[in-house]
């Protein structure tokens, strides 16, 4: 049991951060399933602590559990509903580190949760249509950020194409739209809470591509956020500034130096003009780390 544990350890630490979102949202599931056995076995409501969790449609509630905002997106109704988020993560979540970043992947997956349930709440509380529903209404599940994700690739490579079975290929603004337009179909339906917050994560997804090209990061409070929280910013003296170090290298070092950096620029280049033209399945192992490791710098 230790091995086992030690190794899911390590398999986190060393897994992308699309692989350790997948992690968390499986140990979620798999947690709180048991507990739910757990408290079943003794005839106890399993739902009542569960909906402490998920985010209410009702403001009133959600002031009482405000900690639900966050908590929501990492949990699933069913092991079906856990499986379809988690492939769609597992996909696109390749396929966004090839254009974007590590951090802006951890941010961009909580803003699409946290712009997913505020249009949820927002509205139940709004039209109409949903009054009758508003207590006794909550939302759970990872839909909301996978979508920004989804999105925010497709807008970044609109006419990239993507293999599906059946289908064939077909380029990622379709994809996108299809989805979007899917969830703007069935708000009135029986699921339309959660057709509402897919689309406040589409709107994440855009948001944060469209401002990322135009110089400025929305996901940059969250990470700060996260790492503070997670101990990566320590309030602490400054240290000593350091001694110069002399290079007596010269020319030649910063000749070989920026020779090494214009190799691995266009190194990085003929492989997302391959990745563009061919799909991600193409590349070859040693081709997908160096796009990996780029995608973290």
């Amino acid at each position: 049991m230790g091995s086992f544990i030690s190794d899911l350890k390590q398999n986190f630490q060393r897994g992308s951060i699309g692989l350790q979102l997948i992690y968390i949202n499986v140990g979620v599931f798999v947690v709180t399933t048991l507990i739910s056995v757990f408290l079943m076995l003794f005839n106890w409501d399993v739902t009542s602590w569960l909906s402490y969790l998920e985010l209410p449609a009702s403001l009133s509630q959600f002031l009482v559990q405000p900690w639900s905002l966050l908590t929501y997106m990492f949990l699933h109704a069913n092991a079906l509903h856990l499986l379809f988020n988690m492939l769609w993560l597992y996909w696109f979540g390749q396929l966004f580190l090839a254009f974007f970043s590590a951090r802006h992947f951890r941010g961009l997956y909580l803003l699409g949760g946290l712009c997913g349930g505020l249009l949820y709440m927002l509205a139940y509380n709004v039209f109409p249509y949903f009054s009758p529903y508003i207590h006794g209404s909550y939302l759970l599940g990872a839909s909301a950020s996978v979508l920004a994700i989804v999105v925010a690739t497709a807008v970044r490579e609109p006419e990239y194409r993507v293999n599906f079975m059946f289908i064939g290929a077909v380029r990622l603004k379709y994809v996108a739209l299809f989805m979007v337009v899917t969830d703007l179909l069935f708000i009135t339906s029986g699921n339309g809470g959660g057709h509402i917050a897919h689309l406040g994560g589409a709107l994440a997804g855009w948001w944060f591509t469209k401002s990322l090209q135009k110089g400025m990061d929305i996901t940059r409070w969250i990470n700060q956020v996260f790492d503070w929280l997670s101990g990566g910013i320590k309030f602490s003296r400054p240290a000593k500034k350091p001694k110069m170090k002399v290079n007596r290298g010269g020319k030649a070092d910063d000749y070989d130096y920026n020779a090494r950096k214009k190799q691995q620029s266009e190194e990085i280049d003929r492989i997302l003009d391959k990745l563009k033209q061919s799909g991600y399945a193409s590349l070859t192992t040693e081709e997908k780390k160096r796009l990996f490791d780029a995608s973290k710098k």
